[in-house]
């Protein structure tokens, strides 16, 4: 997009200029051998990580990146900040990640203390200066000079203090003081929560401190904080809510270079836009708006797709999922974002383009981006590029679980659920623009599921404008836009009422282990689920299942489906692509023939038999 990217350009002049004081320690720093790595490991700049601008659909060009190379310490979970670091950590890597430098576990007991200087930036009378967190798991406090100015709860979503009166000219000190529980009701996704935070089985390594990107912008005192765009198709317009102090705000909607819409209002209400002749968004064109928003000397750049998500019948009854009114059939692979070199973190945004490029390739035109909330930015790619997310609200312990067949569950506390509440509906608050996102999905399972109907409830009144999965798989409490089947290897065949249409939430899982791409290297070629013996015989049973995926969609009526899984993770070895992402398991242009166009090749036709496998 012209306009995202023009700002972009100009504002990575300034990202790094942290980073080039901490050139001489960089030179010490190296990812921590010992498990397989991507190839855009090497590719890390430790001096700048991750330099491109962290929040595609807010841009402003006045900013500086404070990823980089930062001092640590570990100590006990009620000791103060000690005097002297115990080494470097590459933020934004978590501290069990190979990339971060250090690649330790983080328990219970202990608190991980962050520090580095920075230089603040002039300010001019009335200007302000705002500190960003992408994402930090799970309490963290900060502190800039010594002085406390803010404190944060919750692993996924982004948030900002204001440092302004803290910051003095010259060289300032950032401390930043974290502890990460894990278990308990904590939400967590599939991070292990065991005593040992040992890693096995569905649940990985642990993700602990910051682990997405740090910034700083000047802004003025009477600034943007935030924009609600809600596209209306039907009515050819875009709405724009500008949340502010006060004032009125303009928006301009360009199509390139080309104005084709503008209109003011005031801070707080809609801003209604007319759009002539509208370019839709889809997975096959997902052609994106630029949009400028102007407040006093304040103004930022941010984008939008026109798309609607609806539910209604098809010709022969049957409750089915629309996308810009017409039927689409939405399948696509468990993607659950996990790194061997990062972790929760993608070790450069060239790699967190890749896993939705090849999601594409293979012919999906849907994710379920499970149990994890991303960086902004890899929600601009899914828009960018044109895939339809799944997106699910990551698992904690704040109820006691459903039962089979239909008990609902309990929450453990007041406190815990109303933790998990919040940070429920700040996942949809913070990634609400995006086109891409097209369905929620409250809880995952059992895991943690309480109060069903509510919560359901809630985020429908929240966003009106998606299709809201109660829980998928296992418990249904009858509620919600869907019925959701998981089955192994499967695929379930759940069927659609009169007010609930029917998805396969997940099914698959086929295990293929590939020699020199494995976590554990000397991994017995094995799943918890079905095991192929050569990629001969993994194509065969993925392609069979898919085979029966397309015959439920005429009957019973099954409207989308999830492969389990996009890459190995791990111990597990179901993905269509290794852990590192340099195997695939598959013939590409087979697979993305059967997935996207359902056409299957003859029965007798093979793949080349033994383990075969194509190097990225």
């Amino acid at each position: 997009m012209s306009g995202y990217m023009r700002v972009v350009r100009i504002a990575l002049l300034f990202a790094c200029l942290s980073g080039l004081a901490q050139w001489l320690g960089a030179a010490e720093w190296k990812p921590v051998p010992g498990h397989i790595m991507t190839d855009w490991a090497e590719k890390v700049d430790p001096n700048c990580p991750l330099p491109e601008y962290p929040r595609p659909q807010l841009v402003r060009g006045n900013w500086v990146n404070l990823n980089g190379l930062w001092d640590y310490a570990v100590v006990g979970l009620n000791d103060p900040q000690p005097a002297q670091c115990q080494g470097k950590i590459l933020v934004p890597f978590c501290i069990e990640s190979a990339l971060s430098g250090v690649k330790r576990q983080f328990t219970n007991n202990e608190r991980l203390w962050y520090s580095r200087s920075f230089t603040a930036p002039a300010l001019a009378p009335g200007e302000r200066l705002l500190l960003n967190f992408g994402a930090v798991d799970y309490e963290s406090e900060v502190f800039v000079n010594g002085k406390p100015v803010g404190a944060h709860k919750g692993g996924y979503d982004a948030f900002s203090f204001d440092i302004s009166a803290g910051v003095k000219p010259g060289t300032n000190t950032l401390v930043v003081s974290v502890l990460d529980a894990t278990g308990g009701t904590q939400v967590k996704g599939k991070q292990s929560a065991t005593a040992s935070r040992k890693p096995g089985g569905i649940r990985y390594t642990s993700t602990s401190g910051i682990w997405q990107t740090v910034w700083m912008e000047k802004v003025p005192a009477n600034s943007i904080s935030s924009l609600k765009i809600v596209p209306d198709l039907d009515k050819s317009t875009v709405t724009v809510t500008v949340h502010a102090g006060e004032g009125v705000a303009k928006g301009v909607v360009r199509d390139g270079k080309q104005v084709i819409a503008s209109a003011e209002g005031k801070v707080g209400t809609p801003i209604v836009l007319k759009i002539p002749q509208v370019r839709l968004w889809s997975p096959e064109s997902p052609f994106l708006y630029d949009l400028d928003v102007a407040l006093g000397s304040d103004s930022v750049k941010s984008y939008f797709g026109m798309r609607k998500i609806s539910v209604d019948k098809d010709e022969k009854g049957i409750l089915r999922p629309l996308l810009n009114n017409r039927y689409v059939h939405m399948h696509g692979p468990l993607d659950q974002g996990y790194w061997p070199d990062g972790i929760y973190t993608a070790p450069t945004d060239e790699a967190l383009k890749f896993d939705i490029e090849m999601t594409k390739k293979f012919g999906f035109n849907m994710t379920r981006k499970h149990i994890k909330i991303e960086p902004a930015r890899w929600y601009y790619w899914a828009d960018k590029l044109g895939l339809l997310v799944w997106q699910d609200m990551p698992s904690g312990g704040a109820g006691i679980g459903a039962k089979r067949p239909a008990q609902d569950g309990a929450p453990v506390s007041p406190e815990a659920a109303a933790q998990f509440e919040l940070e429920l509906k700040t996942m949809i608050d913070q990634h609400f623009n995006s086109p891409s996102i097209v369905w929620w999905v409250v809880f995952n399972e059992a895991w943690g599921q309480y109060d069903t109907p509510r919560l359901t409830r809630m985020t429908r009144e929240q966003d009106p404008t998606r299709i809201v999965c109660n829980a998928s798989g296992w418990v249904d409490v009858p509620c919600g836009d869907v019925i959701d089947g998981h089955r192994y290897p499967g695929p379930p065949r759940p069927e659609p009422t009169a007010d609930r249409l029917a998805v396969n939430g997940e099914f698959g899982g086929i295990g293929l282990a590939i020699p020199g791409h494995l976590w554990v290297p000397d991994q017995i070629a094995s799943s918890m689920y079905q095991t192929a013996t050569n990629r001969h015989d993994y194509e065969r049973r993925f392609l069979n299942l898919w085979k029966q995926v397309y015959a439920d969609d005429i009957n019973p009526g099954v409207s989308g489906a999830v492969y389990t899984e996009l890459t190995d993770i791990e111990k597990e070895v179901n993905g269509l692509m290794t852990y590192d992402r340099k195997v695939i398991k598959v013939d590409m242009s087979r697979i993305s023939a059967a997935i996207g166009r359902r056409e299957f090749p003859p029965a007798d036709v093979t793949s080349p038999a033994p383990v075969i496998v194509n190097e990225l």
